[in-house]
C-alpha cells in the first residue's frame, strides 16, 4: 500500500525524472553483472536466457537494469568471443531481451558499453600504452591517434544500435580499470599527443564519446557514464580530476553519474563481505555538490534500509545493487509490499558469481541456484505430493526443506527434543506457499504464505529423545 511505502522506504521507493525525460519508477537500479548469458546460444545466438534473467528482475520492481557489458568493437572484446554491438543484426537479437523486460510495465533496462582496454583477454587487446597489466594475459598495442578517433565512433555506434534494439539507455563503463579509466590515469597513459599528458587532455576520450553518444540518439534515451570515483592503484586519478570530469561529463549530455570504486588490479577491497555495507557511499556524497546531475551510489548495499539510510541521509540519488538481484530478483516488491524481512540477501561471498565469471561459467547465485537459469530452474507446483522427510538441518537441508514444501510435497524435519517448550522462532524461510516444521530444534511449526496461497494445516513432528552424544576417539 502506499501508506506501507511511504513509511519504509518512502525515498527508495520515490520515482525520479531524469535530464532528458525519462522517468525511473524508483530510485533503484541493477547494476552490471557479467552472466555469461549476454553471447547467447546455439548458431542463431539466441538471447532468451538473457531475457528471461531480467524479465525476472522487472517484474521485481528494480528501476532500472544495466546489463554486463557490450564491446563496442573487436578489440573491446573481454574474451576473443564476447558479446559486441557493431551491426543491425546484433540490434535485431537484443529485442528478445528489450522486449521481454518492457512486458513489465514501467520496467526499464541499459546496455553497459565496455571497452576492455588492456584487460582483453586477446591478444589483438588495445591500449592509451602499450603496457601490459599485472592481472592481464597481453600487451595491448598502442591506439593510434585515428585509432582512438573510430573507437568514439564505434562507441556512438553502439549507442545507436542499443537504442536501436529498444533499450532504454546505455551506460559507458569508464571505470574499474578499463579502456576509458586506461586513458583517465597517468598511471596508464603515457602518451604524449593531444590523448595524453596533461589531465585536459587524458579526459578528452570519456567526454567526446559521451558527447557523440549523446548526439547518436534521442534526448530521452538515459546516457550513464560510470565514474571512476576512487581507483584505488598508485598513478590514479586524484580528487580534483575527478570533479573536473564530472563537471565536463555533464556538460558533454550525460544523464546520470554512477559510481566505480576501484580498478580490476586494485588490492583494497571493495566487494568483500568485509567491506562494510554502503561502505563507498562517502565517495558519491563527496561528488554531489560539485555536479547537478543525478549520483547513484554502489557496493555492498544489500538491504533497503541501507539503501534508504544513503538515500534518505543525501549521500547519493540513487543506489545500484548488482549481487542483490541475483540474489533475490524480487528485492524491490518485497520491500514495496512492506516485507523487506523476506528478502533473499546476498552475502557477498562472491563464490557463484564472480567466481563463476572468471572460470568462464555461467554465473548464479551460493543463495539462489535459479540466478541465470530462470527458463531451466523452475520450482512448479508437483501432481503427486510426497511426504518427505528432511534430515539434518544445515544450509542444503533447509532449501530442500522450502523448495518441496513450495512445490506442495509433505515435508517434515528432523525429530524436535522431547517435549519441548514451545518458543518464537527466528529462522528465516522464503520460499511460498511455504509450511514447514523447523528443524532446528526449536518445535516451531512456520507459515509462510502467498498472497495466491491458501492456509494450511500446521505439520506435527512426534516428540522424540534427542540423539545421543556423540563419542570421539
Amino acid at each position: 500500500s502506499s501508506e506501507t511505502m511511504s513509511s519504509k522506504f518512502p525515498r527508495l521507493l520515490e520515482p525520479i525524472k531524469l535530464r532528458g525525460g525519462a522517468v525511473l519508477r524508483n530510485r533503484a537500479l541493477m547494476g552490471s553483472m557479467h552472466t555469461g548469458l549476454e553471447e547467447g546460444e546455439g548458431w542463431g545466438h539466441s538471447l532468451d536466457k538473457m531475457g528471461a534473467f531480467f524479465a525476472e528482475r522487472a517484474r521485481g520492481g528494480i528501476g532500472l537494469m544495466v546489463t554486463g557489458g557490450i564491446a563496442p568493437n573487436a578489440a573491446g572484446r573481454v574474451a576473443p568471443f564476447a558479446a559486441s554491438m557493431t551491426t543491425a543484426s546484433d540490434a535485431r537479437r537484443h529485442r528478445t531481451v528489450t522486449d521481454m523486460v518492457h512486458a513489465t510495465p514501467g520496467a526499464k533496462i541499459a546496455m553497459q558499453i565496455l571497452h576492455a582496454g588492456r584487460y582483453a583477454y586477446h591478444p589483438s587487446a588495445v591500449g592509451p600504452s602499450a603496457h601490459k597489466a599485472p592481472i592481464g594475459w597481453f600487451t595491448p598495442a598502442a591506439l593510434s591517434a585515428k585509432g582512438v578517433q573510430e573507437t568514439i565512433a564505434e562507441f556512438a555506434r553502439a549507442a545507436a544500435l542499443a537504442q536501436e534494439a529498444g533499450y532504454d539507455g546505455v551506460e559507458v563503463m569508464g571505470s574499474e580499470g578499463y579502456l576509458i579509466n586506461q586513458f583517465l590515469a597517468a598511471r596508464t597513459n603515457k602518451r604524449t599527443d593531444e590523448w595524453g599528458g596533461p589531465f585536459s587532455n587524458r579526459m578528452r576520450l570519456p567526454v567526446e564519446i559521451v558527447k557523440a553518444c549523446r548526439a547518436a540518439v534521442r534526448d530521452d534515451f538515459i546516457l550513464i557514464f560510470r565514474l571512476s570515483m576512487l581507483d584505488l592503484v598508485e598513478g590514479g586519478s586524484d580528487w580534483p580530476e575527478v570533479v573536473a570530469l564530472a563537471q565536463a561529463l555533464e556538460d558533454a549530455g550525460a544523464t546520470m553519474i554512477n559510481t566505480g570504486i576501484g580498478w580490476h588490479e586494485a588490492r583494497v577491497p571493495t566487494i568483500a563481505t568485509a567491506v562494510p555495507r554502503g561502505g563507498f557511499a562517502w565517495v558519491t556524497q563527496k561528488l554531489r555538490p560539485s555536479v547537478s546531475l543525478p549520483l547513484v551510489a554502489t557496493n555492498r548495499i544489500n538491504t533497503p534500509e541501507v539503501a534508504e539510510s544513503i538515500l534518505s541521509s543525501g549521500q547519493a540519488d540513487l543506489v545500484s545493487m548488482a549481487r542483490p538481484l541475483l540474489a533475490d530478483p524480487d528485492f524491490v516488491n518485497k520491500a514495496q509490499e512492506g516485507t523487506p524481512e523476506l528478502i533473499n540477501t546476498c552475502i557477498a561471498c562472491n563464490q557463484a558469481c564472480l567466481d563463476h565469471t572468471f572460470q568462464m561459467k555461467r554465473a548464479s547465485c551460493l543463495v539462489n541456484p535459479r540466478a541465470g537459469y530462470e527458463s531451466e530452474l523452475n520450482y512448479t507446483p508437483t501432481s503427486s505430493p510426497q511426504r518427505v522427510a528432511v534430515v539434518g538441518a544445515g544450509p542444503a537441508g533447509l532449501a530442500c526443506a522450502t523448495v518441496a514444501a513450495g512445490r506442495g510435497h509433505h515435508v517434515r524435519g528432523p525429530a524436535s527434543l522431547a517435549t519441548p517448550k514451545p518458543r518464537p522462532c527466528s529462522h528465516t524461510f522464503t520460499a511460498a506457499p511455504l509450511q514447514v516444521q523447523c528443524s532446528l530444534r526449536c518445535n516451531t511449526t512456520l507459515h509462510h504464505r502467498s498472497a495466491s496461497s491458501t492456509p494450511a494445516t500446521p505439520l506435527v513432528t512426534p516428540s522424540l529423545p534427542p540423539p545421543p552424544p556423540a563419542s570421539f576417539p
